[in-house]
This record gives structure tokens, C-alpha cells and sequence, in this order.
């Protein structure tokens, strides 16, 4: 078992500047294969947009997502851990916020995500949620395009 984040957390980001549009966004999302991206400006954290976000936040208000900010819907200043934090501590401050995703902060610049799904698959590989975390993502028939 993991004993740290940097152990189970998926290395990277994909980030977005704080004035890309939610079409940007969301193009992004699609074509990195995530639901939420980071909002930062010179590697500094402002915020998480999820693809939760977009919708309830805008498409769900009949807003055109081509003339909104990520910065007007991303959750400022998100809670955050860092690589060397031991995987208890990420549960446990999932569990107190009610979260799915951790972004991790080194020298306070992003590294990575932690998300309920990697925790599954480190903590219980056998449970539904780690299965489901594994499994490849479904296409929309005819490739990217809806």
C-alpha cells in the first residue's frame, strides 16, 4: 500500500491561463482525457475548473460557454496537499470537503493531481471504483467530435 501522495497521485497537469473561455477548457479536458483542469497564472494555483463546473455553473444557466472565463467559475483557492503528505492525510481531506481531486503542490507550484479514483486504486484495487478508474475511457462514436 501507498504511503504518500507522490505514490498515488497521476504526475503532470493541464492547466488553463485564468482568461481561456470554457470551450477552451473543456477542449482541453476532452482531449487530455480529464475532468477538471488547473487555473494558474506563472505556475501559481488560482483555481480548479471541473467539467462539473461548466456545466452547473453555466451551460445548466443557459450561459454561452464561449464568453465565460475559467477564472469566473473555477473553485478559488482549492484545497491542495503536497507529494510528501502521507495518502491518509488526502483521504481524510477529501472526506472533511467533500472533494474528488486534490491538486499537489510542490514548492508551491502544481505537480500534480490526486483524485478519489487513484486513491481507490492504491488503497482498494479490487473495489468498483478502482475498476472503474482503471478502465479506458468511452469515445463518442466518430472520434472526438459530438
Amino acid at each position: 500500500m501507498a504511503d504518500f501522495v507522490r505514490d498515488v497521485m497521476t504526475p503532470g497537469v493541464v492547466a488553463v491561463r485564468p482568461d481561456a473561455s470554457l470551450v477552451e477548457a473543456a477542449q482541453l479536458m476532452r482531449a487530455q482525457d480529464v475532468g477538471d483542469v488547473l487555473v494558474t497564472v506563472d505556475e501559481q494555483l488560482i483555481g480548479v475548473l471541473t467539467d462539473r463546473d461548466i456545466t452547473l455553473r453555466t451551460v445548466a444557466d443557459g450561459v454561452d460557454p464561449l464568453t465565460v472565463s475559467a477564472q469566473a467559475v473555477c473553485t478559488p483557492n482549492p484545497v491542495v496537499i503536497g507529494p510528501d503528505d502521507a495518502v491518509s492525510t488526502a483521504v481524510a481531506l477529501m472526506r472533511d470537503h467533500a472533494i474528488r481531486r486534490l491538486p499537489v503542490l510542490a514548492d508551491g507550484h502544481p505537480v500534480g493531481m490526486v483524485s478519489l479514483g487513484d486513491l481507490a486504486v492504491a488503497q482498494d484495487p479490487d473495489s468498483a471504483l478502482a475498476d472503474i478508474s482503471r478502465a479506458e475511457p468511452d469515445t463518442w462514436p466518430g472520434g472526438n467530435s459530438v
